[in-house]
Order: C-alpha cells, then structure tokens, then sequence
C-alpha cells in the first residue's frame, strides 16, 4: 500500500469525503498536513501543486489532485492499482 499525504483544513467537506472513500479503499493512515493551522505548510503545498484549494491527494510521488480527480480515479478503476503501487 503506497503511502498517503493530504493537504487538508480542518471544516473541509471534500477533504472529510476524500478519507472517507480512501478508508473504504482499505486506507488506514494517511499523513495529513493541515494547512489552516500552519502557513507555512499552505505556502508548501501551492508551491508543490501550483494549487490553492484543499484537499490535494498524493499517493506515493503521485499528484492526484482534489476529491474530484481522486473519485474520478476511482470511478475509472484505476485508483486500486495506484494505491497497491
């Protein structure tokens, strides 16, 4: 199982749909770097994604991007393949 990190805040909606559907994936840790009690992380994260909004998904080195392109992902079959590595 690669490993998960995710840009997150802590009254997101997405990022709360985004670790449900990846703990229904059989995901049991995920490195979560919160961005609204840590500048410095949000600064990290725009730089590492060239994105703004939460969550940003990486599985492994993998971008995934926000909700929407992880359940894309998942929808598309291919998000199994990308967590088992």
């Amino acid at each position: 199982m690669q490993a998960i990190t995710m840009y997150t805040t802590g009254v997101c909606p997405y990022c709360q749909m985004a670790k449900a559907l990846l703990k229904q994936k059989g995901v049991t840790a995920i490195n979560e770097i919160r961005i609204d009690t840590d500048p410095q992380a949000r600064e990290q994260m725009m730089q590492r994604t060239g994105r703004r909004t939460v969550p940003q998904i990486y599985i492994g080195e993998v971008h995934v991007g926000g909700f929407d392109d992880l359940n894309a992902l998942n929808q598309a079959g291919k998000l199994d393949p990308l967590l088992a590595g």
